[in-house]
């Protein structure tokens, strides 16, 4: 089976599976999440040999304080992850080596790249009053629809490297495809969702997924790099692990908790 073929496969798969789980219920999505969740922490650990023990210890340790802390303090989260992604960003365009062989600065990278924001994640859906997976979902349609057009553009027009040290694949001419195809995918979701949601939020959301996204993606890139290895995982034929799949969430997922927060 060729490379394109197993792509194509495990790619469908994976959106009917975390389409059909985040509109099933709250508890579907959850379970889907926390599978993911423990995936990718197993996935960091083996990539910065971390003891998968203390991996799991301090991921359940935030679970927990989560299940206990929500709705009140956990929900400014947020505010822990955000100095934090602005560290990873300045050691992206830097040559700082940002992980350190010391347990104690893996396990902050852990929390902060990983386990908070898949917390934050699961709260995405809920910030008006009730379940709602579609405000998770066209998140996903827009992060999908960024990926594909930066691909799409960057094959045909692509002349000029984004970043070429971490991900020579990159042009601007795909950025900017990805970027416009997105704002229009954010107009189309404005118009088709029916939701109670200005104009504004939605491309505001658009012009995080484009920018902070695939700033996430060149950030696990980095951390790839640095751990020497191609992808954080297998799980998913042709594409690698989990945080190859949900690297462009999980970095923005902070700042997109924030929009919310302002536009709501």
């Amino acid at each position: 089976m060729s490379e394109v073929v197993k792509r194509s496969i495990s790619g469908i798969l994976y959106i009917i599976v975390l389409v059909s789980a985040l509109l099933y219920s709250k508890n579907t999505f959850i379970a889907l999440f926390l599978f993911f969740y423990v995936i990718g922490v197993y996935e960091f650990c083996k990539l910065f040999k971390i003891n998968l023990v203390l991996g799991y210890v301090c991921a359940a340790f935030w679970a927990i304080s989560y299940i206990f802390l929500n709705n009140t303090a956990y929900n400014n989260a947020f505010l822990i992850v955000l100095p934090f992604s602005i560290y990873l960003l300045y050691g992206l365009f830097t040559n700082t080596n940002f992980i350190k062989n010391n347990t104690l600065q893996k396990l902050l990278h852990l929390s902060g790249y990983v386990i908070l924001p898949f917390i934050i994640i699961t709260q995405l859906p809920y910030f008006l009053g009730q379940y709602t997976p579609v405000l998770l979902l066209s998140i996903f349609i827009m992060i999908w629809c960024n990926d594909t057009f930066a691909y799409i553009c960057g094959k045909l027009l692509g002349k000029h490297k984004l970043y070429e040290k971490i991900s020579p694949k990159k042009t601007i001419e795909g950025f900017i495809g990805g970027l416009l195809f997105t704002q229009l995918a954010a107009y189309l979701l404005f118009i088709y969702t029916k939701l109670d949601l200005s104009l504004t939020f939605w491309l505001l959301i658009g012009l995080v997924i484009s920018f902070i996204g695939t700033i996430g993606d060149l950030v696990e890139s980095k951390y790839k790099r640095l751990a020497g290895v191609k992808d954080s995982g297998a799980i998913m034929p042709g594409h690698g692990g989990i945080l190859d799949r949900l690297d462009s969430i999980l970095f923005a997922a902070p700042f997109l908790f924030l929009i919310y927060k302002i536009v709501m």
